[in-house]
């Protein structure tokens, strides 16, 4: 099945995760990333020559999107544009936290953005990096592998 395109905000919160330092990556396809809680562990694997991921957080496994912390991975491996500064910006903020009290991501995005701008940071600057790692995402096609384990891949 071909992942969809995330929700905006999925970009923020992979970015975030980058500058928590939450991603553990164990070896060139798989990573460890932890909720922003620290309640959660995700499972992620990405194989972009065969262009296969796989991640066990809910926006990929149950809403078909390509979840953060696949675009986290991505991100590090080089195959998704990373802002080291932004990631700095966003440290700290309490995804899980926010998403279930407002359950509305363009309420969070302005929370997220408001405290961005506290740091230092314009939010329009966000929107740009936004707009860029989505029109990537647009131009590949992630297809969701439900066995990681069964590529054989050690």
């Amino acid at each position: 099945m071909r992942l969809r395109i995330p929700p905006r905000i999925k970009i923020l919160e992979a970015l975030s995760a980058i500058g928590d330092g939450r991603i553990q990556i164990l070896d060139e396809k798989r990573a460890r990333v932890v909720s922003s809680d620290g309640t959660r562990e995700y499972n992620v694997y990405a194989d972009l020559e065969r262009m296969l991921v796989y991640s066990d957080d809910n926006g990929t496994r149950f809403r078909n999107y390509i979840g953060y912390p696949i675009i986290a991975f991505l991100m590090l491996k080089g195959a998704l544009p990373l802002d080291k500064r932004l990631a700095e910006a966003l440290r700290g903020i309490p995804w899980r936290e926010l998403n279930e009290k407002f359950r509305s991501y363009a309420i969070v995005e302005s929370i997220v953005k408001r405290i961005v701008r506290e740091r230092g940071v314009d939010p329009r600057e966000l929107d740009r990096f936004v707009d860029e790692v989505m029109h990537k995402l647009k131009r590949i096609e992630l297809t969701y592998l439900r066995n990681p384990s069964a590529t054989g891949d050690k």
